[in-house]
């Protein structure tokens, strides 16, 4: 039988890492995150309407925090103008890949230990950052994400069906299921932040980055329950409109993401496999299953 390549083997890692039990973990496997060592990057593209509340939010979570303006013509930049982050801007838009990408390198300039990311249309909340934190300390080489799990009633049923397609097909190219492939509000090692050449451009280049996560370094990943926060009836708090265009931009992800998996080969045994166990909630509440990985 031939040997498996070397993307298979560190999705095999990445599986094994994802599925461990909290209990095989002694304490210098874990990780020593904290406020000061985790920058916030928070990409920004006309969020005028709430980036303020949302970059305030994060300085009480994090004491560095950046702020990409995509190409902003809102006013975006003069509403943070004031406050202590550092802020980059594109001239012109540039699309969410490459806000993300120069904010990983401003934050690995600064010695961030992980990069906590996180929208600026206030879908976010700053309040759920320490979970994350916590959570990345229990889970080494793990990213985490914030699934939104909790007030799912409030996503609109087509981005629901759209990120509940999206998980399907990304889970694939990762090798292990994830609870919402798709959310913005995550928390990265540095080494993942660190990867270079990444393909894929806006919501693309998300999707990819948990594939060459897990393909490349071996990485797992979790998820902390976070709440729906969409606008809609009956919703109190105004969001701009989505960014995210579920038909073309699931189409993106969609078909970059076949062409993943199939340039890294034995693509039915690794969908078996993919499918072989659940995707890792870390939940001390009990609410999602028992605290901690499952």
């Amino acid at each position: 039988m031939a040997e498996p390549g070397p993307a298979i083997a560190a999705a095999r890692t990445a599986a094994a890492v994802h599925d461990r039990s909290d209990h095989d973990r002694s304490d210098h496997d874990r990780n020593d995150y904290h406020r000061g060592n985790v920058v916030a990057v928070i990409p920004a593209l006309n969020e005028a309407l709430r980036i303020r509340e949302v970059v305030e939010g994060a300085l009480r979570e994090c004491d560095r925090v950046i702020v990409i303006d995509d190409g902003s013509d809102d006013g975006t930049a003069e509403k943070i103008a004031d406050l202590p982050v550092t802020l980059l801007r594109h001239e012109r838009r540039m699309g969410k890949g490459a806000s993300l990408r120069d904010g990983f390198r401003e934050a690995l300039r600064l010695g961030a230990a992980a990069v906590l990311t996180m929208d600026g249309d206030g879908q976010h909340l700053a309040a759920d950052i320490p979970r994350l934190i916590a959570a990345g300390n229990r889970h080494p080489r793990c990213i985490v994400i914030g699934a939104r799990l909790r007030k799912r009633a409030q996503q609109p049923t087509y981005r629901r069906l759209a990120n509940e397609f999206g998980d399907w097909g990304i889970a694939w190219g990762c090798g292990y299921l994830i609870a919402d492939t798709q959310s913005g509000q995550r928390l990265y090692p540095a080494a993942v932040a660190a990867l270079e050449d990444v393909p894929g451009e806006d919501f693309v280049f998300e999707a990819q980055i948990l594939i060459s996560a897990a393909r490349r370094l071996g990485m797992g990943a979790v998820s902390v329950p976070i709440e729906s926060r969409y606008a809609g009836a009956g919703a109190v708090e105004k969001f701009r409109k989505s960014h995210f265009r579920p038909l073309h931009d699931l189409w993106r992800i969609t078909s970059h993401v076949v062409v993943q998996v199939w340039r890294y080969g034995h693509v039915v045994r690794e969908y078996r496999r993919t499918r072989a166990n659940r995707p890792v909630i870390d939940d001390p509440t009990g609410e999602f299953g028992a605290g901690g990985p499952r």
